[in-house]
């Protein structure tokens, strides 16, 4: 079973920096591709990024690009989310999962992640 356990959220002021943490178990990274979507209070899903298996292809939102960096550590199954220049607007639950078909990694559509990580961005 792909269990998924994000980490590295908190309150931070615009402007600033965070970087998340996913711990995947149930599963070699390696095999295959993840990313990370949010969600915010009375907001649909949002697919952040995506980092393909083998050659590590990444796609982003157009809403996080340039700001955000997804990469993977597959010997600790792991991926990250490194997060620059943040906005209030960036203020969600972030969560990490596979996406819902290979193709969907560039769709930026996802299956359900773990319990996720609350992100604050407020002055």
């Amino acid at each position: 079973q792909l269990q998924f356990v994000e980490s590295g959220g908190g309150l931070v002021q615009p402007g600033t920096s965070l970087k998340l943490s996913c711990l995947a178990s149930g599963f070699r990274l390696d095999n295959y591709a993840i990313g990370w979507f949010r969600q915010a209070p009375g907001k649909e899903r949002e697919g952040l990024s995506c980092i393909t298996a083998g050659d590590g292809t990444t796609y982003y939102a157009d809403s996080v690009k340039g700001r955000f960096s997804i990469s993977r550590d597959n010997p600790k199954n792991t991926v990250y989310l490194q997060m620059n220049s943040l906005k209030t607007d960036d203020t969600a639950v972030y969560y990490c999962s596979t996406p819902i078909t290979r193709s969907n990694c560039r769709r930026l559509l996802f299956n359900d992640g773990g319990q996720g990580t609350q992100v604050t961005v407020s002055s």
